[in-house]
């Protein structure tokens, strides 16, 4: 059986091979030539930040040693510097040099080089670099050529530039005391890493292990900073590229756009020298990642792709965890012990609590001192839930996992997945030759080990997201949503159960994962986290069957409260139909829906109105495709004659009504009609507000577009008043270091300079 599920899995590990290696052929030239020519004609037009885009997939598709790999590093740096990063620029000229970029066409990249030293300040290197394109155009010999007579022009117009500001050195920037935030204070606690000293871990047989307040806790108070265990970016979905032309068109995904170790937003990347897939912010990330893990999961990226996040996140795990940490935790769960650092004592059943005498050293997790670390221990303390998943689905994990063991057993990798930790692995000799179908006892190690992670991510799989532009270009207003960029393991964020109705927010920096309080959180209290059904959102009965894969009953507050009365979810109520004749609220009654005013008494069936709503969402979505296609006419109409049918049918406060007010309000912004584009959003925000509540997070969003709304439009009054209310939200749901807050505090600092008289005049 396991056989035939490799074989079946080969197909498609073949099929995604082309995306993961890197191959010296004709064929990978030729993708990466296309690619290049496309970033030209991108560039040629003075679309930069496209242009970058498909340097960078370039740099990936280049066999190892090709000479045009200078080229493509040399036209990535001219992208860099049109869109000002002129430090990352200097990088990728450095690459372009040391991978043999022709001596012809140095000059040229060499006054970039200058150009940028000339913009960041560094006058005395600018001169230096200019001094060396001048002695290579004259040893050139052929001072006359139009070309020469070009750089020869350009150089001297740097000489000036930099004469200039040596008399007149511009002076230093002053320092803005808030823009960067002030710094939060901080007390960590001494048993749990990364966590406030205003929590306490806990134990109890209903509720598991969880994090209670020890003290009083206000809104916007940081609980939590923890670095993901292991973190696995995932693909996502394909993002659009204008002008889809060639055969080579190979879509951008979040792969392209993020480093693969640390998750920072890519400008240049750095390829991984052996595969196209895999890329990272600096070099120095690659080499870490090659060390801890990729050297093993490089050749196995199309199995990893097949296979899933869940799989390639339990590889990683071991890997960084190291085997004999893995062997030592593995031995420990079959010897029967309740502490691993405890041989004699008895093992303890998931639900059982812990010895009252022994403190948190007996909390499942806990090291030798008490303390819970963001560690592999900890990590291999989460519960699995064995017993509760269906056979099927533990025997695909469990192929899957044997799958990947016996590849890497086959391809000789072993020894990386072992880290040549084992004195067992090298004093034993290799049996592999006689019995190929059977996995080693140390490779069975690491699949038991394997199979624990992928079953314990069904309930602990934490998802990092990052807030992504819904379309690039240069638009005054950015329209942001949160997407899913990578799954981990946070140990210790795990440690927080469940509400529907939260007390916390959760933010993200790279894959670093930061908890801070989203309401006052009293002495005592239980801190909650929402896996993802929130009151919000959803109605109680979507709520639970969702939460069944965590293999629980929600039975917080406003759970208990819907399922045990005749209480409406906010969701019922709010996202609910209103009446075809009379627009009084529906009332249902199984499939049927009737008006509530017994005077109308008009009656509709729930599938006609369900219909009418799909309708009226394939509309709004034809209007928003030919918003991205800037024909702005033809969206506002569209639009306005979609949200004159939805007040026939939907109550005034449905969410979808404010998303028409948002999206009026984007395309009026497009067309620099600001105070058209405010009153829509002040609409939208209005709805926003009745669901989410007057602070929360998704307020704050709404809040920031409006902010920019009214701070290109010139109301300097209302966009400070706007900014500052924005500000206190969004500081309290992702701190005061957030993109968010820096924007604000800039456009604030803008607006604060301006003369009095046009405060009076706005």
């Amino acid at each position: 059986m396991v056989r035939l599920g490799c074989d079946m899995l080969r197909t498609e590990e073949t099929a995604l091979a082309r995306l993961c290696r890197r191959a010296s052929t004709d064929k990978a030239a030729a993708a990466a030539g296309a690619l290049r020519e496309r970033g030209n004609r991108e560039f040629g037009r003075g679309r930069y930040r496209a242009a970058l885009g498909l340097y960078c997939k370039a740099v990936s598709h280049e066999p190892p040693g090709s000479p045009e790999l200078s080229v493509c590093f040399a036209n990535r740096s001219a992208a860099l510097f049109h869109l000002g990063h002129f430090e990352v620029c200097l990088e990728d000229i450095a690459r372009a040099e040391s991978h043999g970029y022709p001596d012809r066409l140095l000059p040229k990249v060499l006054l970039r080089k200058a150009e940028c030293l000339l913009c960041l300040g560094r006058l005395q290197d600018a001169a230096d670099a200019l001094s060396v394109v001048e002695s290579k155009i004259h040893m050139d010999g052929l001072m006359t050529s139009p070309t020469h007579q070009t750089l020869l022009k350009k150089l001297s117009q740097l000489k000036v530039k930099i004469h200039k500001k040596e008399r007149c050195p511009e002076p230093a920037p002053e320092a803005c005391g808030d823009m960067h935030g002030k710094s939060e204070i901080w007390e960590e606690n001494d048993s749990i890493s990364g966590a406030s000293s205003s929590l306490s871990l806990n134990f109890d047989t209903e509720r598991g292990r969880h994090l209670v307040a020890s003290q009083d806790i206000v809104p916007g108070q940081r609980l939590l900073k923890e670095e993901a265990f292991v973190s696995v970016l995932c693909p996502g979905e394909s993002l659009p590229l204008q002008d889809s032309e060639t055969a080579w068109d190979t879509p951008v995904t979040n792969a392209d756009l993020y480093c693969h170790r640390c998750l920072r937003q890519l400008l240049a990347s750095v390829p991984c020298q052996r595969c196209s897939y895999a890329k990272y912010c600096s070099q120095d990330c690659a080499d870490v990642a090659w060390q801890q893990y990729h050297r093993t999961e490089c050749s196995l990226g199309a199995l990893l792709l097949t296979l899933g996040v869940f799989c390639h996140v339990a590889l990683r795990t071991v890997l960084l965890a190291g085997f004999a940490e893995v062997n030592r935790l593995v031995k420990w769960s079959h010897s029967g012990d309740k502490d691993p650092h405890n041989s004699k004592a008895r093992v303890a059943c998931p639900g059982e609590a812990p010895d009252a005498g022994a403190g948190t050293r007996s909390i499942p997790g806990c090291n030798d001192t008490g303390q819970y670390q963001s560690s592999y221990q900890a990590v291999f303390h989460l519960l699995p839930h064995t017993e509760q998943h269906n056979p099927e689905h533990k025997f695909l994990c469990m192929l899957s996992v044997v799958v990947m063991c016996k590849h890497m057993q086959e391809a000789g990798l072993h020894t990386a997945v072992l880290n040549q930790e084992s004195s067992e692995w090298s004093s034993k000799p290799k049996t592999s030759e006689k019995s190929s179908d059977e996995l080693s006892p140390e490779l069975k190690t690491v699949a038991e080990a394997m199979l624990r992670h992928v079953l314990q991510l069904q309930c602990n799989a934490q998802a990092i997201t990052v807030m992504q532009e819904l379309e690039p270009g240069d638009g005054a207003v950015v329209n942001k949503k949160p997407v899913r960029l990578a799954t981990a393991f946070f140990p210790v964020l795990s440690l927080l159960n469940h509400s529907c109705c939260p007390n916390t927010s959760v933010s993200f920096s790279g894959t670093t994962a930061t908890v801070r309080a989203s309401q006052p959180i009293p002495r005592g209290q239980e801190i909650f986290h929402c896996y993802g059904p929130h009151q919000c959102r959803m109605r109680v009965a979507e709520r639970q069957q969702l939460l069944s894969q965590y293999f629980f009953e929600c039975r917080c507050r406003v759970c208990l409260d819907e399922l045990e009365s005749d209480v409406k979810s906010v969701v019922s109520m709010r996202n609910s139909f209103c009446c075809p004749s009379c627009q009084a609220p529906m009332q249902e009654e199984e499939d049927l829906l009737c008006c509530s005013d017994e005077a109308c008494a008009t009656s509709v069936s729930r599938e006609n109105l369900s219909h009418r709503l799909w309708d009226l969402q394939q509309q709004i979505k034809k209007a928003l495709d030919l918003l991205r296609d800037r024909k702005t006419d033809q969206a506002i109409r569209i639009l306005l004659k979609c949200q004159m049918d939805a007040g026939n049918f939907l109550s005034p406060e449905h969410l979808l009504m404010g998303e028409m007010e948002d999206h009026l309000a984007q395309v009026y912004a497009t067309l620099g009609k600001w105070q058209e584009a405010a009153r829509h959003l002040k609409k939208s925000i209005e709805i926003v507000e009745m669901h989410h509540g007057p602070t929360s997070e998704e307020i704050g969003h709404e809040l920031f577009k409006l902010a920019q709304i009214l701070f290109n439009g010139f109301a300097v009054s209302e966009a400070l008043s706007t900014i500052q209310r924005a500000e206190k939200i969004l500081s309290m749901h992702c701190g005061p270091q957030s993109a968010q807050i820096q924007e604000l505090q800039e456009m604030k600092t803008c607006l604060s300079e301006l003369p009095r008289s046009i405060f009076q005049r706005t």
